[in-house]
C-alpha cells in the first residue's frame, strides 16, 4: 500500500537523492540551492512512499496564465525504477489532479523532455495533450 503526501518543509531534503537520478549532471550543491530558492517562490512537492521509503515525487506550481487560468503544474516528476509500472505514477497524477482542483485550479500543465517517448506515452494515457513547444536558452 502506497501512501502519497505533501512534503512538509522540514522534511524537503530526502527529495535531493531523486532529483540527483532525475538530474545526474548537476551538483548536489546547486540542487539545494535551486530548491531553497524554489521553496521561497511557492514551490510545493509532493511524494509517494512505500511505508516509510520515498519512492516518487513530483513538484508543483500553482499558477495562473492567459492561455489556461488557474492550474496545477507538476514538476520534475520521478518514480524510482524498481516501483516504475506498478501504478505509482497513475496514483500520484490522480492525487495531484484532487489537490489542483481542491486549490481552484482548473487544469493541469506539464513540460516533459522531447527524448522521453515512454514520459510521452504516459502522459497521454493521462490525459494530457501536446500543446505547444516549451523553449529554453541559457542567459
Amino acid at each position: 500500500m502506497y501512501v502519497v503526501k505533501l512534503i512538509k518543509s522540514e522534511k524537503i531534503e530526502s527529495i535531493i537523492p531523486l532529483l540527483k537520478k532525475l538530474n545526474p549532471n548537476i551538483d548536489n550543491n546547486v540542487l539545494e540551492a535551486r530548491l531553497d530558492d524554489m521553496l521561497n517562490n511557492n514551490y510545493e512537492c509532493v511524494g509517494v512512499y512505500d511505508k516509510e521509503k520515498l519512492v516518487g515525487i513530483s513538484g508543483l506550481w500553482i499558477l495562473t496564465k492567459y492561455y489556461v487560468g488557474k492550474h496545477i503544474e507538476l514538476d520534475n516528476v520521478f518514480i524510482l525504477p524498481e516501483y516504475q509500472r506498478k501504478g505509482i505514477g497513475k496514483l500520484l497524477v490522480n492525487w495531484i489532479f484532487d489537490y489542483g482542483k481542491s486549490k481552484g485550479c482548473i487544469a493541469s500543465e506539464l513540460n516533459c523532455y522531447v527524448n522521453n517517448t515512454k514520459g510521452h506515452e504516459f502522459w497521454n494515457a493521462m490525459g494530457y495533450e501536446k500543446k505547444a513547444y516549451h523553449f529554453a536558452r541559457k542567459l
